[in-house]
């Protein structure tokens, strides 16, 4: 591997907007080494605290129907504009990659390091994806934070969404942003 491609990629690195995702996606042998790639994190113990859930296809709208029908069933009053919102949450994308938090108490392991390690699940996701010739953003929004919306997407009681890798290929270049000034988040420890 040159390093240099890979400081230049970190570097440069912008998430593509789900809406701007388009097929393809991933799938069968070049999903699974991007799924592959993003495993390869720092995993104390070994524990392997996550999991993937892959939503396509119709799974995606199903989901969003299952989203709308839930906000209703608790009393909220959507507007068409919320009840579109909604519906496409998880139609935005080909493929969207529910990271599965499986973090949990350890007698050796802390609970927060293991949730680091699945954050860099995902940060590894999004870039497998970018080095792959797609596209990825990590999202969370509401659902991820939902109970009812784990317990439709199967989770157990101890687990949590971490994030929603959206994955397609680009169809535009994402406009940059600005970035924090890194020499405002440095200091150098002395002893004292």
């Amino acid at each position: 591997m040159d390093p240099s491609d890979v400081l230049g990629h970190l570097r440069k690195r912008r998430s593509h907007p789900a809406a701007t995702l388009a097929d393809p996606a991933p799938e069968g042998a070049a999903l699974q080494e991007i799924l592959e790639a993003a495993s390869r994190v720092p995993d104390h113990g070994k524990l392997v605290p996550w999991r993937f859930i892959l939503l396509r296809g119709d799974a995606r709208h199903a989901l969003g129907a299952k989203l709308v029908d839930l906000l209703e069933g608790r009393g909220e009053s959507l507007d068409d504009t919320r009840r579109e919102q909604e519906a496409t949450r998880f139609s935005r994308a080909p493929l969207v990659v529910a990271v599965v938090s499986r973090a949990a108490v350890h007698p050796k392991i802390p609970v927060w390091e293991q949730q680091l390690c699945v954050g860099a699940v995902c940060m590894n996701l999004v870039h497998a994806a970018h080095a792959s010739g797609y596209a990825a953003q990590w999202l969370t929004e509401w659902m991820a934070f939902d109970e009812q919306v784990g317990s439709t997407l199967g989770l157990a009681e101890a687990e949590r969404i971490a994030g929603f890798v959206h994955i397609g290929t680009p169809t535009q270049v994402p406009a940059e942003r600005a970035r924090p000034d890194v020499e405002t988040l440095i200091s150098e420890w002395t002893p004292q």
